[in-house]
């Protein structure tokens, strides 16, 4: 960017916007300039006090050298040093980042600041780089473009280096942890030491370590599970004049893979495009984001809502955990595609080559946090559309992601945050992304595949790919599917034309729901942060995340006490409970069938996935029927669930709605394993049966298109809803229908503890599993009708409306909302609203009305005109002899 322009950036955005205010750079120092020359007094004089363009300026910490809006990379981190509570004084922050590299050019902060000997241009700005430049204005960038990187030192001589260990002929076990050994040495002293390993004898060469500071040993190298007979280790030595001097083994040495496992798999059969671990950008701790986008408003702020979701809980959810052991226990290395999308800052950072997740940590264990998605680039490029900066990361990549899926994310190393908003300032270097109002980033996690399998002869038949060989082609399609979330709204209605969903769709004025983020990021009003000045807006994305996992929040506390906050998970979970009750909708018709009378359910699917979607851990999906004769007694009851003990009648009437992959009899014949549906989702090639029900749009050719069929039953093309018939004893008067859900079974949580050989994780999930109820169900929807006389329904047809209470909207919300509810037949009509104990709150209808669609406004009080709580409540409809049943949740 030219010198004088002066570009525009958003406050709402996920990342660090720290808000101190600089003095007029006219005026006295303030209190940060101050403190940097305080550390730095060999730096008064130099370029970074004073340039001739603007003199005084405040070019070390900002784009902008007047000292306000955006700050560079230097800034940054002083900010976040100074806010973080951690140093007693601007001083002490500010030396606690000198050995860091704000800039991330290969020198650290402390040269470019201080190292005049080495460098003929030095002190250069640490902020600032070749690549960043273009973002600074209010000074002439000839006057600063020499003081960029270090250059023109005085030392030459690159550093000499020698590898002492491994340097040819050792054999290491893979998934071990070993020591390098090197001698390094150079007039100008050795500033740092980057490792590679090469598999194939010197051809290709990866990082494996660092910044390593020059101690003439790394002990702490983890053997990744790529076994062979030709690798060589290569040191890089850096001097404090930035020259490089490198040595590699003599000769070749051995790398044994890891022994067991049910498939001989090793990280190779995981290796995937994009990013690759140490070759990408270093995130920032989402803690950082939080003084600015937390703690000021929970209704509307990110770090609440996202602290409270699955996502910022990804790589601290036991049952991923457990179930990733058991992954790896079956197929070495797999979890390496697991870490991929529930810590992708551990990951791209070096610490997924435990594939058990052993080297996480605490920072890792924040799961899918601020700094990722905000420097996530859109692997595909669209020329006019994606920032033009995206081009160069992108060509940078050995491999560039075919499809989004499988965790193949693109970062950028640069701490440029990007993110939906071009029409407001942030307090850091920011670029309005496309990406990140579409759902195509979404897709990057939400649909998966198992790259060891590659699809076979047939649509459905998929074979073993060779083992410890990437796949052929990394392809999607070309893979057996795990999770196919993403394509399953891709081909729905939703995406192709939207929905008209009010209750899902926050502030939209139209009520049309289209993209993943206007159910699950829906819009709110209010600020993107703190910072004084910020725009109230009523698009503001509202960062919850939310989908239906209704539990794991129960049991984290047990796990990580002191890293979650009970308040946070909790009104997770609220959020989570809402979203289920708005995901489905119910219809009741009562017949008779052979002198008996019978029960129509009719389910219908309103989210924009299969319902439900998701990883097959033992969530699913279940219709309960109750019926009672005509003292209220119950005579019959299909779906039956014991909260005592977890377990959930199969009776022969029973509709259950999940998916159950499995082994094939071709795949267990190779693997020696018995053929049927499986747990063990990584060995699985097949899938046994299917029976969710589609979402709008659904057609047989699109579904199998993505590898997500209905399998062992049917759906016609256009159909979002399923019908299960119940016939019912003589004496049945009444009845009631209900659909759980239910986010994890007793089956699959007896198979991760009983599994388990690892450690005792599977076991204390268990523990805590039946500590906290057991993943109690949660009724989704509520109907009841009476079975004395059957449902009218005229000659012509079934009646236009249904007797259904459908739901409210917005969900949740601040007051007001609207109940929608329509009536067969004209009947007497009440809606009225309870707490969850049961009190009656307020009668919202109490009349006879006619056929046809009724609304009732709700206001958020009681009868008697007072405001209530905020919290989860009941609204009942009693009319046409049927009762139904959903929740409402308000906020204040």
């Amino acid at each position: 960017m030219r010198s004088g322009m002066k570009l525009r950036v958003p406050h709402s955005i996920l990342f660090v916007g720290l808000c101190i205010t600089l003095a007029d750079p006219a005026a006295a120092r303030n209190p940060i300039r101050r403190a940097f020359f305080n550390v730095y007094p060999e730096a008064e004089g130099s370029v970074l006090d004073d340039v001739p363009s603007s003199s005084s300026h405040c070019g070390v910490c900002h784009f902008d050298f007047d000292g306000s809006d955006i700050r560079n990379a230097y800034g940054l981190q002083v900010e976040i040093a100074i806010n973080s509570g951690n140093y007693g004084s601007h001083e002490e922050a500010i030396i606690a980042i000198q050995d860091g590299d704000s800039d991330n050019d290969g020198f650290s902060n402390l040269i470019e600041i201080m190292d005049t000997t080495n460098f003929g241009n030095t002190p250069t700005f640490p902020g600032l780089s070749e690549s960043n430049v273009g973002n600074v204005y209010n000074v002439d960038i000839a006057d600063i473009e020499g003081h960029l990187t270090p250059s023109g030192g005085s030392d030459t001589t690159p550093p000499d280096v020698t590898v002492t260990s491994p340097n040819g002929g050792e054999s290491y076990d893979a998934t071990t942890v070993q020591t390098i050994t090197w001698i390094a040495t150079d007039a100008s002293g050795i500033s740092s030491v980057d490792i590679y390993l090469s598999d194939d004898n010197g051809v290709t060469f990866k990082p494996i370590i660092r910044d390593e500071e020059d101690e003439g040993y790394a002990d702490d190298w983890f053997v990744a599970n790529r076994p062979g007979t030709q690798n060589i280790i290569r040191v890089v030595a850096y001097d404090g004049a930035g020259n490089s001097g490198s040595d590699e083994s003599d000769a070749v040495f051995t790398i044994v893979g890891v022994p067991g496992g049910v498939v001989p798999t090793t990280l190779r059969d995981f290796d995937l495009p994009g990013t690759q671990p140490l070759e990408g950008a270093t995130l920032d701790d989402p803690e950082g984001c939080r003084t600015c986008h937390g703690d000021y408003n929970p209704d509307t702020e990110q770090w609440f809502p996202w602290r409270g979701s699955m996502m910022g809980q990804a790589m601290r959810d036991p049952l991923f955990e457990a179930t990733m052991i058991i992954a790896e226990q079956a197929a070495p290395s797999s979890g390496d595609l697991c870490i991929r999308c529930h810590t992708p800052g551990g990951w791209q950072e070096g610490r997924s080559v435990d594939t058990s997740g052993g080297l996480l940590t605490e920072k890792d264990r924040q799961g899918i946090h601020c700094d990722f998605c905000h420097r996530s680039v859109d692997p595909d490029y669209k020329e006019g559309i994606s920032p033009p900066e995206d081009l160069e990361i992108l060509n940078a990549l050995d491999e560039i992601p075919l499809n989004y899926a499988n965790g193949q994310f693109v970062s950028d190393p640069d701490p440029i945050r990007r993110g939906p908003y071009a029409d407001a300032d942030a307090s850091h270097a920011f670029l309005e992304s496309p990406f990140h109002r579409e759902s195509d980033i979404c897709g990057t996690c939400h649909d998966v595949s198992n790259p060891a399998f590659v699809l076979g002869d047939a649509p459905g038949k998929y074979e073993p790919n060779d083992f410890d060989t990437p796949h052929p082609d990394g392809d999607l399609r070309n893979m057996f599917p795990v999770e196919r979330t993403f394509s399953e709204w891709s081909v729905s209605e939703y995406a192709t034309d939207g929905v008209y969903a009010p209750e899902f769709a926050g502030n939209l004025p139209d009520g049309i729901v289209s993209s993943c983020q206007d159910c699950h990021m829906r819009d709110v009003t209010g600020k993107g942060c703190s910072e004084q000045g910020a725009p109230n807006r009523d698009d503001l994305p509202f960062h919850d995340l939310t989908g239906g996992n209704h539990f794991v929040g129960d049991i984290l506390p047990d796990f990580y006490p002191d890293q979650v906050d009970v308040s946070e998970l909790q009104a997770g979970k609220t959020r989570a409970i809402s979203m289920l009750s708005l995901a489905a909708s119910m219809e009741l018709t009562a017949g008779q069938s052979g002198g008996n009378p019978s029960l129509d359910v009719k389910i219908t699917n309103e989210g924009g996935h299969k319902l439900p979607s998701g990883y097959p851990e033992g969530r699913r999906i279940w219709i309960n029927v109750k019926a009672y004769d005509g003292d209220s007694n119950l005579i019959y009851e299909s779906g039956a669930y014991d909260l005592d003990t977890g377990v959930l009648s199969h009776d022969d009437d029973i509709k259950i709605y999940q998916t159950k992959p499995g082994v094939s009899v071709r795949l267990g014949s190779l693997l020696g394993l018995p053929p049927g549906p499986s747990f063990h989702f990584v060995l699985s090639d097949t899938v046994y049966s299917d029976n969710r029900i589609p979402p709008r749009g659904f057609t047989n050719a699109s579904f199998d298109e993505i590898q997500s069929p209905p399998v062992g039953y049917a759906y016609a093309d256009s159909q979002y809803w399923d019908t299960t018939t119940y016939v019912l004893p003589v004496e049945a008067a009444t009845a009631v229908a209900t659909l759980y859900y239910q986010t994890t079974s007793k089956e699959y949580i007896e198979f991760l503890r009983d599994e388990n050989i690892t450690n005792d994780l599977g076991q204390r999930l268990y523990d805590a599993w039946v500590a906290h109820g057991r993943a109690a169900p949660i009724a989704m929807v509520t109907g009841e009708t009476n079975l004395d006389t059957p449902t009218d329904v005229a000659e012509t047809g079934a009646p236009r409306y249904p007797t259904a209470l459908l739901p409210s909207a917005p969900m949740p919300f601040k007051p007001p909302t609207r109940v929608t509810f329509s009536l067969a037949a004209r009947s007497p009509v009440s809606l009225r609203i309870y707490d969850t104990a049961g009190r009656l709150v307020r009668t919202l209808v109490d009349e006879a009305m006619d056929a046809g669609l009724h609304h009732a406004v709700w206001d958020g009080r009681g009868d008697a005109g007072e405001r209530v709580s905020a919290g989860i409540y009941i609204y009942r409809m009693v009319a046409g002899g049927s009762r139904h049943t959903r929740k409402i949740v308000l906020v204040q």
